[in-house]
């Protein structure tokens, strides 16, 4: 088990991260515009215990663009938007979380792997501090390749309200 845990406040907008010997580092986030909610489909933030499950895109560019999960071979740029203004960006780095709570947050319709919830970079043209993402956390891609860097698979993650 990881000494590294999250906690995700999303009142506050804020990624805690706690790692080991008491140090610790505060991120602003972006979570869910539709509130807090575990159901697929509802575009909401999952709330409750989970686990980094995956980390993926080590060593691309902070501004690297992700479909899938993997790289496309873009760099987001404010032209690369302008052709693509319905795109949700996927940027940098990706913590794919997978809930601990059968029934809450795990398995069937409230699966958070399942819904794809990840914590990852959005484009700087984004806003953070306030719920503005699809159910994801969206993070700064400065922030989110520090985060990915300290992070590792297996680390406990808690979001609450």
């Amino acid at each position: 088990m990881s000494a590294v845990r999250l906690q995700i406040d999303l009142r506050g907008q804020r990624l805690h991260w706690n790692g080991p010997e008491g140090a610790c580092r505060s991120f602003v986030i972006s979570s869910g515009a539709a509130g807090a909610g575990e159901r697929d489909g509802s575009g909401c933030t999952p709330r409750g215990r989970h686990v980094v499950r995956a980390r993926i895109g080590a060593g691309a560019d902070p501004m690297a663009v992700f479909v899938g999960r993997r790289p496309t071979g873009e760099c987001w740029t404010p032209e690369l938007a302008a052709a693509h203004p319905a795109r949700d960006w996927i940027l940098g780095r990706i913590l794919w979380l997978s809930g601990r709570e059968p029934g809450r947050n795990r398995f069937g319709a409230v699966d958070t792997m399942r819904r794809y919830i990840y914590i990852h970079g959005t484009p700087p043209d984004q806003p953070l501090g306030v719920p503005a993402s699809h159910g994801c956390i969206r993070m700064a891609c400065e922030d989110v390749v520090a985060l990915f860097e300290i992070t590792p698979v297996g680390c406990t993650v808690e979001i609450h309200e």
